[in-house]
């Protein structure tokens, strides 16, 4: 048929959303993928996100605040979650675009859920009921989001469930590991409270590592016990020599917020920043979990430290010599030239200077 106006034209042409529907109840770093692959589906289409609106035992966070804490934790798809009332089942949610206008439409849903929606939304398509009426020409479409559900039940889905059990178990680290770096630690306290009101239990103030870890390093043990670090923590991220605070203590792992970025890091790719003088504590710590140097094998039995590197290449007589001097030199004072004597061996070595000795000649020059 001959399109004779504009306004037809407007009327003839194909609009076309991309949306996906879920309790997000609590919202976990597993609804983020999905809502990535929504967004990446969807092209140049406009996408929506529509919430479910049950408030029970299996859904302890209210509508309203549920819609606040997922727009704060996916801040790039904030715009895009609809605060709608109306909007209380998929079936609804389909009534609501095509009330907006659209004629075509997509639902991104979990692997496992395509085959069930796509027959029952279709199912109802043309036929007016409860949740209103809508009418798309082409069906209803519905595709995968690459993974299962993040709100089925069972151990391999269930990114909400799994979020329940730390509440419940007033497990604050746990359930810290599944959110996002864009929520902050106050805002995932508040949230892990809310669970803990909508499932009756009381609401926790103080926030601790409560995961009990197998015996496997004393720097784990250290961390469990509050001995290695706390939220408030300025530390050093070792690969990137960036200065930032712990905002969160996970189980094995910190969150650190550095230059306005939150990443998350291992305990043994941060170093606190301490004054060594002063925190005898620390200093104890890191020298209990400092790595055992290489020992030399031909003096290694003799007192003390016999680091290979300090050896390298010298005859066993000279190694014994070397030692000997190096326990005399210790017990000199500062100001006697002869504690800085060179030691057997070190005529003619080459010698590295230390990462120390380069900051110094790159701060202040050679002299």
């Amino acid at each position: 048929m001959p399109i004779n106006s504009f306004s037809q034209f407007l009327v003839e042409e194909e609009k076309a959303a991309y949306f996906t529907f879920g309790r997000m109840n609590p919202p976990t770093i597993g609804h983020g993928k999905l809502l990535d692959k929504l967004a990446s589906s969807s092209g140049r289409n406009p996408y929506r996100v529509f919430l479910s609106q049950s408030n029970d035992k299996k859904n302890p966070i209210p509508y309203n605040s549920k819609i606040k804490y997922v727009r704060k934790m996916f801040p790039k798809h904030a715009r895009q979650v609809m605060m709608n009332k109306k909007a209380k089942t998929p079936f609804a949610a389909l009534s609501a675009l095509y009330d907006e206008g659209f004629n075509s439409v997509v639902m991104v849903a979990g692997s496992d859920r395509v085959n069930e929606y796509s027959k029952r939304l279709n199912m109802y398509n043309g036929k007016k009921g409860r949740h209103g009426f809508y009418n798309f020409k082409d069906g209803i479409k519905v595709v995968s989001a690459g993974q299962r559900d993040p709100d089925a039940e069972g151990a391999e889905g269930a990114s909400g469930t799994k979020q329940r059990k730390p509440a419940t178990d007033n497990d604050f680290s746990k359930s810290a590991q599944g959110l996002p770096n864009a929520m902050s630690n106050n805002d995932a306290k508040k949230l892990f409270n809310d669970v803990r009101r909508g499932l009756g239990l009381k609401e926790t103030k103080e926030f601790k590592n409560m995961v009990q870890f197998d015996s496997v390093s004393p720097e784990r043990e250290a961390y469990v016990e509050g001995q290695l670090f706390s939220e408030g923590d300025e530390v050093i991220i070792k690969d990137t020599n960036e200065v930032g605070t712990i905002t969160i203590c996970g189980t094995n792992y910190v969150i650190v917020e550095a230059n306005g970025i939150k990443t998350r890091q291992w305990l043994n790719a941060v170093e606190k920043v301490y004054d060594y003088a002063t925190d005898a504590s620390v200093r104890d710590i890191k020298k209990k979990f400092a790595p055992k140097e290489a020992q030399d094998p031909d003096i290694k039995d003799r007192k003390g430290s016999q680091p290979a590197a300090y050896h390298k290449g010298l005859k066993k007589s000279t190694k014994a010599k070397r030692d000997a001097q190096f326990k005399r030199q210790a017990k000199m004072p500062d100001n006697d030239p002869k504690s800085y004597k060179p030691a057997p061996g070190d005529a003619g070595a080459k010698t590295k200077p230390s990462k120390h000795t380069k900051k110094f000649k790159q701060m202040f020059g050679d002299d």
